[in-house]
């Protein structure tokens, strides 16, 4: 695989430190561009970011003498990379015309912000499950007038715990899911220092969450029709979000009916014989298992599976039957790997394999 250069928008939050993390080493991938508000221009990355690091990993040597440039000077940006990763703080409609921005500079955008989740031509990929509407890009393109831009973005970072295990059973005939998740604070960009307020406690709401919840899925698993990707309608969708005090791993516990109650040992068997693209394309950040089930009645749980496969697999347990519904089980998935930074990479990666950032 050749190498891309590549540019992280949005550098200095949390997700962004995470990408600089991710691509310090990245075989396919070299950061020669970072960006950030025009606040943190001109600064290097250690001095805009230093003092705010929000992670256990250090700040990557190489980048830490980096100047950071204007996010808003999109012509500089795109001059020195291939293709962006876009982790920016600002209003919606903002982050939107931004990335189309770069899109319209034949600078390909992998987002990790929702401002684009329902732009109709915009694909919305978990890799392993909806990686066939990448075609999508060609609308896409015309749509902007461009040759080699456009934007892919990945889906909502508390949906990747419960959407890859329910993925494998569609076909059973799924009528009805229930999720609750209880989602980590660093979803918020916060870490327990800066929100003290969090310790010992939990809050029964977050912003806008369950209604991403409950349509996202629905595009990730519609169709491409009329240069269009038309969401499904089923299943049926119903959710509830809870932040709680835990720093990195959205936990989601799950009830799923179906047409015909299935065998629960047919559920396992699907779940551990599940491949998606990466697995087949070998992938650099791909997990080897995608979906790991345990038997264990208190597993999985947080500090043990959070980081299993570098963070990048989705652990499920305690498959039963209900009294409401089919079945229910809990399942969870480290939040800022898989979820947000890591989910974006492995889908960066994905659309090189596909020639698509050539």
């Amino acid at each position: 695989m050749k190498q891309y250069k590549v540019g992280i928008i949005g550098a200095t939050g949390m997700v962004g430190q995470r990408f600089a993390t991710l691509l310090e080493n990245h075989p396919w991938f070299k950061v020669t561009a970072l960006a950030a508000s025009s606040r943190s221009a001109g600064k290097t990355y250690e001095e805009a970011a230093g003092s705010r690091w929000a992670l256990k990993i250090p700040m990557p040597e190489s980048m830490k003498d980096m100047v950071i440039m204007d996010a808003a000077d999109v012509e500089s940006v795109a001059a020195l990379v291939d293709f962006v990763f876009c982790a920016v703080d600002m209003k919606k409609d903002e982050i939107k015309a931004l990335e189309e921005a770069y899109a319209k500079a034949e600078c390909p955008v992998v987002s990790n912000n929702s401002a684009n989740r329902f732009t109709p031509d915009v694909p919305m990929i978990i890799p392993e499950i909806n990686d066939q509407h990448l075609e999508i890009i060609e609308a896409q393109k015309k749509r902007l007038g461009t040759k080699r831009g456009f934007i892919a973005v990945k889906s909502n970072c508390s949906l990747q715990s419960y959407v890859p295990a329910i993925n494998p059973l569609l076909d059973m005939g799924v009528t009805k899911v229930l999720a609750c998740t209880y989602q980590a604070i660093s979803g918020a960009g916060k870490t327990f220092e800066r929100w003290p307020e969090m310790v010992d406690n939990l809050i029964p709401y977050i912003g806008g969450e369950e209604e991403k919840s409950e349509k996202e899925p629905l595009k990730i698993w519609g169709t491409i029709e009329n240069g269009e990707i038309k969401p499904t309608n089923t299943p049926s969708i119903t959710s509830q979000c809870l932040r709680v005090p835990v720093s990195d791993g959205h936990t989601a516990a799950v009830f799923v009916s179906f047409d015909k109650k299935p065998n629960l040992e047919e559920i396992k068997e699907r779940w551990a014989n599940y491949k998606g693209a990466p697995q087949e394309l070998d992938l650099p950040s791909a997990p080897k298992q995608f979906l790991h089930y345990f038997t264990e009645p208190d597993r999985p749980q947080i500090k043990s599976e959070r980081n299993l496969e570098n963070g990048m697999a989705v652990s499920i347990g305690r498959l039963r039957e209900d009294t409401q519904y089919d079945i229910k089980f809990v399942c969870m998935s480290h939040n800022t790997l898989r979820g947000a930074a890591g989910g974006a990479v492995l889908l960066a990666e994905l659309l090189a394999a596909k020639g698509y950032m050539d």
